[in-house]
């Protein structure tokens, strides 16, 4: 069972996702909170594998919440999915910057949110296909590389490199084998030693970074 925590300050909307995933036989739901600090102390004493957090509540927002969950150590194996009715840009890249899996819209389909659970469950992160182009043109009116980003880059080989270039573009590891004539479980271990290198949680942190160092850059094939 994948164990689920709802974060959102409607009781409503609690409601409904509890209902929803009450109907699922592989997903449970083990607490619900109003607000960012309860999720927090929630997510300590209940240990979701998953939570579902808002942005927009009272006091302690989604995004502080998210922030305080991803710096736990004791929390490390808790993932975060953002859930928003807002699809502003600033809010898909704060969200991935505070450390969250995935960042879904709230007029989700109920088939997609419960896979979107399952995947970010299982360590995979992803972004709404609404929002998807919105991150590539908001990185792209970038001004330039961050320098401090630049130089986290540092530690990387030139093989990472072109690894953490790959998965920028949204390659998986089978496709980034076939590029770089590798096998995928190769390519694999590139991954995993560039996201312990970078201090990356999972491939959205990695496809940001990509981004904000101009490693990658909208447009290219």
């Amino acid at each position: 069972m994948i164990r689920v925590l709802l974060a959102d300050d409607q009781t409503v909307v609690r409601a409904g996702f509890r209902a929803l995933l009450d109907l699922t036989d592989d997903l449970v739901v083990v607490a619900e909170a109003a607000d960012g600090a309860a999720a927090v102390e929630l997510t300590r004493t209940t240990r979701p594998d998953v939570v579902l957090m808002d942005i927009r509540m009272p006091g302690v927002d989604g995004l502080e919440a998210t922030r305080r969950i991803v710096a736990e150590p004791s929390l490390d194996g808790v993932r975060v999915l953002v859930l928003t009715t807002y699809e502003a840009d600033a809010y898909v890249f704060e969200a991935l910057r505070s450390g969250a899996a995935g960042f879904l819209l709230k007029d989700v389909d109920p088939d997609d949110l419960r896979e979107a659970i399952r995947t970010v469950a299982a360590g995979r992160s992803l972004l709404a296909p609404a929002v998807t182009r919105r991150v590539i043109e908001e990185f792209a009116r970038l001004q330039g590389p961050r320098a401090a980003a630049r130089e986290r880059l540092a530690p990387l080989t030139d093989r990472e490199r072109e690894v953490l270039a790959l998965v920028g573009r949204g390659l998986s590891n089978d496709e980034i084998g076939t590029r770089l004539l590798m096998s995928p479980l190769t390519a694999k271990t590139h991954v995993s030693r560039t996201m312990a290198k970078l201090g990356a949680r999972d491939r959205a942190q990695l496809v940001v970074l990509a981004y904000e160092t101009a490693l990658v850059r909208p447009g290219e094939s």
